[in-house]
């Protein structure tokens, strides 16, 4: 049974939502994760984790699971259409997380959900649809439906980690800002029949980008610009791609997933109203392509941990904790979706220019290619001012 009382209640159990219900547990906050989905989604979805999250794993005291289970990407081989012009070496990132870990989301989903299982406590309620998210003078009153019967619960402060399309976010009638870009993608899982191992591979190619990542099991992901969306990514078109631009022939590889999407980015004008916050992609969307959107979801998970944590010992103080909260993680989401973009615009066919190849192949190069993997890692974007 959901309990009828709790200091914070958590709407949306994805990688976020876990990663906040595990760090506010270990701070001795009492909370639940309300998730409406009945068990996780095993498309792999986003798999980079940056040194700035494992960090946040570590003094979390997660981040040997991690370690176990991911695998570690220490360098990007990048080509102007099949000319190789260069790589990126993140053994020029500080240590000791010197790689990008790659590890498909449902394993970093069924990670943080047996940590908090094993922690003593199982605060997540699966199969519960909120349906009603109301501020009162002490509190916020969720309602709705788990198993299919009524609940209700009186939470101190809630956070919505519940996506894009966040109904807590709605609820506190907190504007979002943004819009899709013109730029489309498909994207597949196979079997790594490269000479790659395990380095990543980025094609700045005439016809558009094809990206291509290691994954843990002897996987690979390949990911390819497309002129328009397709509704239902067709194999065959992927394989096409690939082979046209890449000269790589997929069709003897395992397939595992194929997906379309395309890419949009978002920004909550505030990222909290009253006793409601935002984290995740409730609260900011940036384009995948970089894959920094759930790493940004991590960092401010931590810091609005931190907030929560100070606004229950004292929440006369919790506007002030709250707008600190904000302002703070705003700047680091605009930030990173500056960057995503970078990483976007030169993946487009109006970059495929000698100008361009040549500037590229100088970030390549010392000194700058010391600062590209700082920055393809999310260096810099700055900590919780504690």
């Amino acid at each position: 049974m959901i309990p009828a009382k709790t200091n914070i209640a958590i709407i949306g159990g994805g990688p976020i939502g876990l990663y906040l219900g595990l760090r506010l547990h270990q701070m001795g906050i009492d909370c639940v994760i309300l998730e409406k989905r009945t068990g996780i989604d095993h498309h792999s979805k986003s798999l980079g984790i940056h040194p700035v999250s494992l960090e946040l794993f570590r003094e979390a005291q997660i981040i040997d699971l991690f370690l176990e289970d991911g695998l570690k990407i220490r360098r990007g081989i990048a080509f102007w259409n099949r000319e190789k012009i260069g790589e990126i070496s993140f053994y020029a990132c500080p240590e000791p997380y010197q790689y990008i870990l790659a590890i498909p989301q449902w394993k970093t989903e069924e990670i943080l959900q047996n940590q908090l299982r094993e922690s003593g406590r199982d605060i997540l309620y699966r199969n519960a649809e909120v349906q009603s998210v109301q501020q009162e003078n002490s509190g916020v009153f969720i309602s709705g439906k788990h198993n299919g019967t009524y609940f209700g619960i009186s939470a101190d402060f809630v956070v919505g980690c519940d996506g894009k399309n966040s109904f807590v976010r709605e609820s506190a009638n907190i504007p979002f800002d943004g819009g899709p870009y013109p730029d489309y993608y498909i994207m597949g899982d196979f079997d790594d029949g490269t000479d790659f191992k395990q380095d990543a591979a980025v094609y700045l190619h005439d016809d558009g980008l094809v990206e291509s990542f290691p994954l843990p099991n002897g996987h690979r992901r390949w990911v390819v610009k497309t002129d328009q969306f397709y509704e239902s990514p067709i194999l065959e078109l992927l394989h096409e791609v690939i082979s046209d631009r890449v000269g790589y022939s997929l069709k003897a590889e395992k397939n595992y997933m194929t997906s379309s999407f395309g890419v949009q980015q978002f920004l909550a004008r505030t990222l909290h109203s009253g006793r409601i916050l935002l984290a995740g992609d409730a609260a900011h969307v940036v384009s995948p392509i970089g894959g920094q959107g759930m790493n940004l979801g991590w960092i401010g998970a931590e810091q609005s941990a931190l907030a929560l944590q100070a606004a229950v010992k004292d929440s006369s103080k919790a506007e002030t904790y709250f707008y600190e909260y904000t302002k703070h993680h705003r700047k680091i989401a605009k930030q990173t979706a500056r960057r995503a973009e970078m990483n976007m615009h030169l993946g487009r066919k109006e970059s495929s220019t000698l100008l361009y190849k040549f500037g590229v192949k100088m970030m390549l190069k010392p000194p700058l290619s010391r600062l590209m993997a700082n920055l393809f890692t999310m260096r810099g974007l700055g900590r919780w001012p504690v």
